[in-house]
């Protein structure tokens, strides 16, 4: 499969997210490139997800730092939808909580390379 060309005004915007929460920096200047604030075993996929697409919950009422009640529920303790999307949410969490992006960069060979290669690609200096 070709590498996908990401438009760079997109990735100017995910690294201006991520440099608002403290994840990347860039010095001011036309030479200015993305570096990553903290070794790359203490960012975990968990964090950026939350930072770029908001709660990680497959509903409204299964989320942490968003909660809404669901309209159609009676009761939560008694909601078979949201029992089972409720194991779905913890695995998915669990799973982006403890992966970092050291772990994706050195337990994937090649695609770890080219994971390396699209930061640095991005502007993203990564060591």
């Amino acid at each position: 499969m070709p590498p996908r060309r990401i438009p760079h005004k997109f990735l100017e915007q995910i690294l201006l997210e991520l440099k608002r929460h403290g994840i990347v920096q860039s010095p001011r200047g036309k030479f200015g490139d993305y570096s990553l604030l903290m070794p790359a075993d203490r960012i975990t996929f968990g964090q950026v997800l939350r930072i770029l697409d908001g709660p990680i919950a497959p509903l409204p009422c299964l989320s942490r730092i968003a909660y809404q009640r669901c309209a159609d529920c009676q009761t939560e303790e008694n909601c078979e939808i949201r029992r089972v999307f409720a194991k779905v949410a913890e695995s998915a969490r669990e799973g982006l909580d403890r992966t970092n992006i050291a772990d994706a960069i050195a337990n994937n060979g090649a695609s770890g390379a080219a994971v390396v290669k699209g930061l640095r690609g991005a502007g993203v200096s990564v060591y």
